[in-house]
């Protein structure tokens, strides 16, 4: 897992029971004909829940994403913040963290892209995190194409 000693790449993993359980809460609101609560956030169709469990949760740094989009697209990586609970909370917006990182391959590119910035900031937001929880959650909101299955996403730190 580690590609070097001092590295630590850890994947993001789907979880599915979480996001079949944010489905059923969409499906439900829908078939009670009722409004989510104010500010919560609903899963849509092309949104998928994730998670990274830490192994290491001190004296992380931010290294990289490792991002490998199989055919042209894009993906979301949202974060979630440490105060959402998903067995006790519906996701509520205030608790989606910014910036977002985005990644996308253009159809005539083999290359992966990016907003450095975002990504880099976004990264380094991931350590302080990983200080307090041992599991963060993320959504990928998956576009132009893209499914789950041709994206392989990971976070690289230096131990």
């Amino acid at each position: 897992m580690a590609s070097e000693a001092s590295e630590l790449e850890l994947p993001l993993v789907q979880d599915l029971p979480l996001t079949n359980c944010m489905r059923l809460r969409v499906q439900s609101l829908q078939q009670k004909n009722e409004k989510p609560q104010d500010g919560e956030k609903l899963l849509r169709p092309n949104e998928f829940v994730y998670r990274v469990d830490f192994s290491h949760q001190h004296s992380l740094r931010f290294v990289r994403w490792e991002v490998a989009l199989e055919r042209p697209g894009k993906v979301d990586v949202i974060g979630t913040s440490q105060h959402w609970t998903p067995d006790l909370t519906n996701l509520m917006r205030r608790q989606l963290l910014e910036p977002v990182g985005v990644f996308w391959r253009k159809p005539d590119s083999p290359e992966v892209e990016c907003n450095e910035a975002d990504v880099l900031e976004f990264g380094e937001r991931l350590v302080e995190l990983a200080k307090i929880r041992k599991v963060m959650y993320f959504l990928l909101a998956y576009a132009d194409g893209l499914e789950p299955a041709h994206v392989k996403c990971s976070v690289v730190f230096r131990v």
